[in-house]
């Protein structure tokens, strides 16, 4: 099958071009520093539609698919991945579906603009792969709700516009536990955290660029049109942009490791040892050849797995393989890319230590490699117990 048209060469190119120029110079400034993304670069995606890409043309986006989406991010996230990130607070938020034409025709302009982006709230202390072990509840009072509970892994929850919070609404059978959730859209000035709720950033070792946080709400109240899908029926909202979401994080992972890869190559160019380049030695050539197989062999099933997003046909065992292939094989191909940099690849002197340390989240966030492998062996020796 020929993936690639003309037209997407172009998108790739042109995302390519503007990563290179307007993110990379920003990252390799503001990573080693935990400087916030500066809003003239979330400005410039804007200019670009990048965080519209998946939004319909009659909302202002650019109304592409899952595949031009993952292009991008790759391209993004071998400059920096929390920008690649950045652009799913428009895009990815809206991936899931469930608004009502009302709350589209309110939002998704503004989405697509960059006017409007939101920080996602479902993981909790107690609450991360079990989303359905959610505590944190929300009561009705009225034509109002009020949140109470605590939050966790809130990335960007200073910086949105919105906070997309999944609380519990109503306790589930037993043998349903996923049931009970609803998920809320709470509006809020950015730069701060809505009324009624306090937080602090949780101290990380990468994903730097904006601040991941710790949330408590106390009685946050959140109008009853604020509901985004049906009362109750969150945990399937959610579950139907897992696919995109899982996509979207191969993108990033594949964007990590290539960036990787590159400086190895870069590097292994210039660095002269016993006489000679060191990308003259077997040893050094070998490691370089593994890494570009492995970042191309993820590449090709990304791009199986969004075309069959494109085309609607369900591939959430794909779409688990995609995620949990991609994140490791970045992990591994960055680790590399530090071997061949030696001493210089273990200081912040070269980029390549942020590709390392950005690919080993990509093996947590959007689900585990853990809870890959179980949705992936489940579809092949049926649903276990345990």
């Amino acid at each position: 099958m020929t993936y690639m048209t003309e037209e997407r060469r172009l998108i790739q190119a042109q995302a390519r071009e503007f990563a290179m120029r307007e993110v990379l110079p920003v990252a390799n400034r503001l990573d080693p520093e935990q400087g916030d993304i500066p809003i003239e670069l979330r400005e410039k995606l804007a200019e670009m539609g990048y965080f519209g890409i998946l939004i319909e043309e009659e909302y202002g986006g650019l109304g592409l698919g899952c595949f031009e989406y993952c292009l991008i991010t790759e391209e993004l996230s071998r400059a920096w991945m929390s920008v690649a990130s950045l652009i799913a607070r428009g895009n990815g938020l809206i991936g899931m579906g469930g608004m009502n034409p009302e709350q589209a025709r309110l939002y998704l302009n503004r989405m697509a603009k960059g006017e409007f982006l939101g920080a996602f709230s479902m993981s909790e202390p107690n609450a991360g792969s079990d989303v359905a072990n959610i505590s944190c509840r929300a009561r009705r009072d009225g034509d109002s709700w009020l949140i109470t509970g605590n939050k966790y892994w809130c990335t960007f929850a200073d910086g949105a516009d919105f906070l997309m919070v999944v609380a519990r609404t109503s306790e589930p059978p037993n043998d349903r536990r996923h049931l009970g959730l609803t998920c809320f859209l709470i509006e809020k000035p950015r730069g701060e955290l809505p009324p009624g709720v306090k937080g602090h950033p949780i101290p990380k070792i990468g994903y730097f660029g904006w601040k991941t946080w710790e949330l408590a709400f106390d009685e946050c109240r959140v109008p009853a049109e604020n509901v985004i899908g049906e009362e109750g029926k969150a945990f399937y909202l959610t579950a139907a942009g897992l696919e995109k979401a899982r996509a979207h994080t191969a993108a990033r992972a594949i964007g990590l490791a290539r960036g990787g890869l590159e400086d190895a190559i870069d590097y292994a160019k210039s660095r002269v040892q016993f006489g000679q380049p060191i990308g003259a030695f077997q040893a050094i050539r070998f490691k370089i050849a593994q890494m570009a197989t492995e970042i191309e062999a993820a590449r090709q099933l990304m791009y199986h797995v969004c075309t069959e997003i494109d085309d609607k046909r369900r591939c959430d065992k794909e779409a688990a393989m995609v995620k949990f292939y991609a994140s490791e094989m970045a992990e591994r191909v960055t680790s590399e890319a530090l071997q061949i940099h030696g001493g210089a690849g273990y200081t912040k002197l070269y980029a390549v230590e942020r590709h390392w340390r950005d690919a080993r989240l990509t093996k947590i966030f959007e689900g585990t490699s853990e809870i890959q492998m179980r949705i992936i062996s489940d579809h092949l020796l049926g649903r276990s117990s345990s």
